[in-house]
């Protein structure tokens, strides 16, 4: 079901339960749209109430992006932070938005990103975190650039994050994903960190884990 009544465009599959579901928001990555994450709907718990949504700035030929990826022969590679921290704050406005809209629980919202989606799920959860219990961080990894200045004295204590990586990704660094789990722990967030033998995507053991995860988490 497609809906364009808040602030960005997405698709839902509605809960089992009637009222008070637990809430997953999926942010696809770079290039792609809202129903690239939601294959996995269908295979993850009915309880779930499952919104996709489709990021704010438009690429050409096709496909979508949370902020711009450049490619200069002096700096090479290098992400729009600006347009990175805006899509930040918009997502953390669609949170409200939906809660407010959808039979959901406010206190049980979940973010499953993949690629840039989980640059961004990070940058919101450690931004927002009176927003977000859960993350699910698919091939991913965190940007400092777009994180408060005052990371250390915000409270993470119910944050929980599964974070995966495939270990011959040739898009994201396996090494920049290996930065989580001490970066994590200095803020005592609780976390799973695994990796898999694939490139940048999804391994089917990758999805089993995490819907193992997820379920143990929201329900």
């Amino acid at each position: 079901m497609i809906n364009n009544t808040l602030s960005l465009q997405h698709i839902i599959k509605k809960s089992s339960l009637v009222e008070n579901a637990p809430l997953l928001i999926m942010l696809h990555g770079y290039g792609s749209d809202e129903h690239d994450l939601f294959s996995f709907a269908s295979e993850l718990p009915e309880e779930l109430f499952i919104i996709s949504v489709r990021a704010p700035y438009t690429l050409q030929p096709y496909g979508h992006a949370w902020y711009a990826i450049n490619f200069d022969a002096v700096q090479g590679k290098w992400s729009d932070n600006e347009q990175a921290k805006e899509s930040r704050d918009i997502i953390a406005k669609f949170i409200d938005e939906a809660t407010a809209n959808y039979p959901v629980n406010k206190h049980n919202v979940s973010l499953l990103g993949f690629s840039q989606g989980t640059i961004l799920s990070y940058a919101v959860a450690l931004t927002y975190p009176e927003k977000i219990k859960n993350v699910v961080a698919l091939s991913g990894y965190i940007n400092k650039d777009i994180l408060p200045k005052d990371i250390e004295n915000k409270d993470y204590s119910h944050l929980d994050f599964y974070c995966s990586h495939g270990s011959v990704d040739q898009v994201i660094p396996v090494d920049w994903a290996r930065q989580t789990t001490p970066f994590l722990n200095a803020l005592h967030i609780k976390h799973q960190y695994s990796e898999f033998p694939v490139g940048h995507g999804v391994a089917p053991q990758n999805f089993y884990e995490l819907k193992a995860w997820l379920l143990k988490q929201v329900l």
